[in-house]
């Protein structure tokens, strides 16, 4: 399966550190009933977004790798290895080589990254940020400027003050401390082909990477969604939501922007390919998935 796509010139690669089963829907959307997947389950089967097996979603956790004329952009940088997840059991401790024989096959090494973009702090988000180094934590891509929000990491670093957040001790704080963390705003420029587009609601300051002039040739969502059932209905509030009303009005208003668009969606946790189009469906909408 090839995981590269041409964006309005621009170079994507997909870098995936898992994709299985992950969640009982109902547990992931605590607010929407059984009978909402029931009744769009062949549709959520037939693209690969509910396993027929046990009913689960089926989410992928993976980077967007971005090649321009002058930049190598990483976009989140997902799980991680040795990172002390206990309430995460597949991954607590992880030690494979996954994620790392990923970035090779598409002819990159941890050094060749530019930029590492967070669109937020999840915990699958910021994983790779760093990696475990004679007992310390260091920065896994040693070349790159990590581009954080100021709100985002604000709101973070005093979470954590309040309640120890292992997240952020270990794959957060250690950039900042290191001095390879740039403080930006959620609507920012890389360049003339690379912005910000804030998307506030999941987290306080999430933000989308657009890619192309204009943003036209693409958008990467970070967790602005995490399932197309969410298309369909987007006011579907996920469990992680730090403002689920926010979350679900900055949905529609972004799957507005896109619809009936040649725009391509490249998203965090939708299942392979990850990447479609996003189309007109009643009151809602349709991901149709486009293969690379």
């Amino acid at each position: 399966m090839s995981t590269r796509y041409d964006v309005g010139g621009l170079q994507v690669d997909r870098i995936i550190e898992m994709e299985r089963p992950h969640a009982v829907p109902t547990t992931f959307f605590p607010n929407t009933p059984q009978s909402v997947f029931d009744d769009n389950r062949p549709w959520l089967e037939e693209i690969g977004a509910l396993d027929k097996a046990t009913g689960n979603l089926v989410l992928c956790f993976q980077s967007h790798v971005v090649r321009t004329k002058h930049h190598t952009i990483l976009v989140d940088s997902c799980i991680g290895n040795h990172k002390d997840r206990p309430n995460r059991p597949l991954w607590h401790m992880k030690t494979d080589d996954t994620y790392m024989k990923q970035l090779s096959s598409v002819g990159l090494s941890v050094g060749d990254i530019d930029f590492v973009m967070c669109t937020h702090m999840h915990v699958d988000h910021v994983g790779w940020n760093t990696r475990l180094e004679n007992g310390r934590w260091v920065p896994t891509f040693p070349k790159a400027r990590y581009l954080f929000s100021k709100k985002e990491y604000d709101y973070w670093a005093a979470e954590h003050a309040k309640t120890p957040n292992n997240a952020i001790a270990d794959s957060v704080i250690p950039i900042v401390e290191a001095k390879r963390a740039d403080f930006i705003t959620s609507d920012h420029a890389v360049d003339d082909s690379v912005a910000l587009l804030p998307t506030p609601g999941h987290t306080p300051d999430h933000y989308a990477v657009m890619l192309g002039k204009g943003g036209k040739a693409g958008i990467i969502t970070g967790d602005l969604m995490h399932s197309p059932i969410q298309v369909r209905i987007p006011e579907m509030a996920s469990w992680p939501d730090y403002d689920p009303k926010q979350a679900g009005a900055t949905r529609r208003a972004f799957l507005e922007r896109l619809c009936d668009t040649p725009t391509l969606c490249c998203t965090a946790h939708f299942p392979s390919p990850s990447t479609g189009r996003i189309t007109r469906w009643g009151d809602g909408f349709r991901y149709t998935p486009v293969a690379a």
